[in-house]
């Protein structure tokens, strides 16, 4: 009778180790919410061991804080990009910062994650996504010369794209107006603040 070998993993660096648990956990938390992100699920995803994944973050919750990092990162730099385009083009388009914050809070999951972390006790899971956010709104004031201050214009935006992730689709409908009225009075507000 023929043995079949088991599959040979790849050993990774932990580096690569860290890079993939990450990205399993940020395709978890996008298909079935902050609940399913569990170091269990994730080294799961990924063909490791529970402990494995323990040694890299020491907890479900130290997974989390890792992840939300690092989409706090990414979102605040993708969000820097969008504005600093903007500044230079011809005609700017603050709809495209406005999409980037909404999409980034409801289809990426850092708003549900966020609230999933600061509801499960976890005070101070924010901490990433605010430190990314108050080093981002430093560095773009340095050269705001719009009428609204840029802090206004940002703890607007992000309240409105972090609610209307957690509670925009059952309000609108409740109200009875369009699903994207929330990105339309964003837009709306930040060109009033311009002008």
């Amino acid at each position: 009778m023929a043995v079949t070998p088991l599959p040979v993993r790849k050993r990774l660096s932990p580096e690569e180790s860290r890079d993939a648990a990450l990205d399993a956990a940020r395709a978890l938390l996008v298909e079935a919410g902050p609940q399913a992100v569990t170091l269990k699920a994730v080294a799961a995803r990924i063909g490791r061991t529970h402990a494995n994944l323990l040694h890299h973050f020491g907890s479900a919750y130290g997974l989390q804080q890792a992840l939300i990092a690092r989409m706090a990162g990414f979102i605040t730099s993708t969000i820097r990009e969008a504005v600093l385009r903007q500044r230079k083009a011809e005609n700017p388009n603050p709809g495209e910062v406005v999409d980037l914050a909404f999409d980034a809070f409801d289809d990426g999951g850092a708003g549900a994650l966020a609230s999933w972390m600061i509801l499960s006790g976890n005070e101070d899971a924010l901490d990433p996504i605010l430190t990314a956010i108050h080093d981002l709104v430093d560095e773009l004031a340095a050269d705001h010369r719009d009428e609204a201050p840029l802090a206004d214009e940002t703890l607007t935006l992000v309240l409105m794209a972090l609610g209307d992730a957690l509670l925009g689709g059952p309000l609108a409908r409740a109200l009875g107006v369009p699903r994207e009225r929330a990105r339309v009075l964003a837009r709306e507000m930040l060109l009033a603040g311009r002008g």
